[in-house]
């Protein structure tokens, strides 16, 4: 017979965290960062179950990368009870905190390699906790390239941050919107797919992360094979899926025999492609 879980298991009893920042980004989107009783201890595309009292519990991605000390940002879009009460806290306010869950990245696979990432909408959130650390140590990697993409000039994140990345020794970033609403724009125009033809990559030192609105996938992986040959096991696809329980119970997220909650939701291509609904 199985034992039961305790009760006293980090993942089943949520700690406190105290909001101390919290701005809005777009008209959907907004960031919170939180100071924890302890520290997350998360890697790169985990995740984490966010409970406000009364409301409810959502699964909601982690934006910083891995950190010493007890912070957590997270970007959370209104879509929903939960992140719509979310929406509604200002600095001051607490939120429960369960987690990390699910696979992530692993950042020690990623040095000395040359690194694409591919963002597209919200995808560049959960991207940032890899991101983020990769360019702070820049200088340990090869080639980093970062195409981000989001519907219009209002819609795009973290702005500032592209721009000084983009500034750093070997990395490029290439911003695109697919329409401009006559606001302001010194970015590319088009889809996210747009750039990956011309760009000069290595297959065989290359590792991909892409993350993105499902319909994109089938187009960047179709890309990526077309032009530049990257063996499947070097992509990595960081999935969106609507995740309930973060602990493989509840069938939710189920992808065939897979769970993105527990399995995912970073996977390496070659594990998913045969997978109809993974990419659908």
């Amino acid at each position: 017979m199985s034992a039961l879980p305790d009760i006293n298991d980090d993942l089943y009893i949520p700690q406190m965290g105290r909001i101390v920042e919290t701005y809005p980004m777009t008209q959907r989107e907004k960031y919170f960062r939180l100071e924890l009783d302890r520290p997350l201890g998360h890697r790169p595309g985990q995740f984490v179950m966010v409970s406000i009292p009364g409301v409810g519990e959502a699964a909601i991605s982690i934006s910083c990368g891995p950190r010493d000390d007890s912070v957590l940002e997270m970007v959370v879009r209104h879509a929903g009870n939960v992140t719509g009460a979310m929406h509604r806290l200002e600095a001051g306010n607490y939120l429960g905190i369960r987690g990390p869950f699910g696979s992530g990245f692993h950042l020690e696979e990623f040095e000395g390699r040359d690194v694409l990432f591919v963002a597209g909408g919200l995808g560049l959130v959960p991207l940032r906790s890899l991101i983020t650390p990769i360019m702070r140590h820049h200088e340990r990697y090869g080639r980093i390239r970062l195409i981000s993409g989001a519907r219009t000039p209002a819609e795009t994140l973290f702005r500032d941050e592209l721009k000084a990345w983009n500034a750093l020794p070997n990395v490029e970033v290439i911003e695109l919107v697919d329409r401009t609403d006559q606001l302001p724009w010194d970015g590319e125009v088009g889809l996210v797919t747009a750039p990956i033809a011309r760009l000069d990559l290595d297959p065989a030192r290359t590792l991909v992360a892409l993350c993105g609105p499902p319909v994109m996938y089938k187009f960047v992986l179709m890309e990526l094979g077309m032009h530049h040959r990257i063996p499947r096991e070097q992509i990595f696809v960081d999935l969106e899926r609507r995740m309930k329980c973060g602990v493989g119970k509840c069938g939710h997220c189920q992808i065939n025999s897979l769970y993105c909650c527990k399995d995912g939701p970073v996977f390496r291509y070659s594990t998913v492609a045969a997978l109809p609904e993974a990419l659908a």
